[in-house]
């Protein structure tokens, strides 16, 4: 059975927001998931604009792929998530906590000049362990 701890080295400070690093142990099954964006039914930029709209959309995508793998969100162990605008930071909080709770998994968040489309401003991959 896997065994997913947060961690942190004692010497190191640990924020009450994220994971600094999760220990995983006994895990039979590593899903990658590639950059989530917030897509449309046809494949375009779903909720132009919306950073709230698309955030949502995107966590939900992680959710569904993680799940289909075999797991839930508690088997997320990393996210990498970037925005086109550092701004949006405050804006995806609420939405994030929606999904993961208070205290996120291991996380980076960066500001990029752009993503894959110019209307998505939101793209998150994650790591989860099943």
């Amino acid at each position: 059975m896997v065994k997913i701890e947060p961690y942190c080295a004692t010497s190191v400070f640990n924020p009450s927001a994220y994971s600094q690093a999760v220990k995983v142990t006994g895990a039979q099954t590593i899903l990658f998931l590639s950059g989530q964006v917030a897509y449309d039914d046809k494949g375009g930029p779903a909720h132009r604009g919306d950073i709230v709209g698309q955030a949502r959309e995107v966590f939900r995508a992680i959710k569904a792929q993680v799940e289909e793998g075999g797991g839930t969100l508690a088997n997320v162990v990393k996210l990498n998530t970037y925005l086109t605008d550092i701004r949006h930071r405050a804006d995806i909080v609420p939405v994030r906590e929606e999904f993961f709770g208070k205290k996120l998994p291991a996380s980076t968040l960066v500001a990029v000049a752009a993503l894959a489309h110019p209307d998505w401003l939101i793209e998150v991959e994650a790591i989860a362990v099943v």
